[in-house]
């Protein structure tokens, strides 16, 4: 599994950022306002291109609710990958350190499998789902059915998003504030966090935001 870091190799925390293609310019740019952000630079970005967007990310298949391509059911692959062959990877990239904790997040659909993946492995103590695409078709009945294997999850969305025209993805405000809920009752170290605009506004600052809130909940902890 092709990956791309920035940061120090002795960090504490480990960013595992799913991206589609890979754009140097743009991931250095969020390293740098999760640096900015959170005010330390003890962690270190891996950013991990994914091929097919609508596929890899999607963990279960689904009809289209944008133009003509349907979601497939990669994202047990693309965990599967992280797990066996990143995580391993890193760990032999990296200096030792000792308490160090992997973290995952992403923007969208990339959030949307983050999420998923914090119910699905316990690899990861901390999870950043930003503007996630929460309305994807039985994910909040997931949400419900499942237990979260992670210390602390992050979720963000635009004042707008739920304002768009497409139904599918105007569902999204009602399908975020149910995870909060479904987060609350069950006591889980989480925030829900409202950025202005619609979706396509600022990803890489408010995914930036949500590393950096994570690494905040979990720098005590050894």
């Amino acid at each position: 599994m092709n990956y791309y870091l920035y940061g120090k190799t002795d960090a504490r925390f480990v960013l595992v950022r799913p991206a589609g293609g890979h754009d140097e310019a743009s991931e250095a740019g969020e390293y740098g306002l999760i640096r900015g952000l959170s005010g330390s630079d003890d962690f270190v970005m891996a950013a991990v291109p994914v091929a097919s967007w609508n596929h890899d990310l999607s963990p279960w298949c689904a009809p289209p609710v944008f133009g003509k391509e349907s979601f497939g059911d990669g994202a047990k692959g693309t965990l599967s990958g992280i797990e066996k062959e990143l995580l391993p990877a890193l760990e032999e990239a990296l200096a030792p350190r000792d308490g160090r904790k992997y973290c995952i997040g992403g923007y969208s659909l990339a959030g949307l499998f983050s999420l998923w993946a914090a119910f699905e492995s316990t690899a990861f103590a901390g999870c950043a789902a930003c503007s996630p695409s929460v309305w994807f078709p039985g994910f909040t009945d997931y949400v419900k059915n499942h237990e979260i294997r992670t210390q602390a999850v992050y979720l963000s969305l635009g004042d707008r998003e739920e304002k768009a025209k497409n139904r599918a993805f105007a569902a999204v405000g009602d399908c975020i504030r149910e995870c909060d809920r479904i987060f609350e009752e069950r006591g889980l170290k989480h925030v829900l966090e409202w950025n202005p605009g619609n979706h396509f506004r600022d990803g890489d600052l408010r995914t930036a935001k949500g590393f950096a809130w994570i690494m905040r909940k979990l720098q005590d902890q050894v």
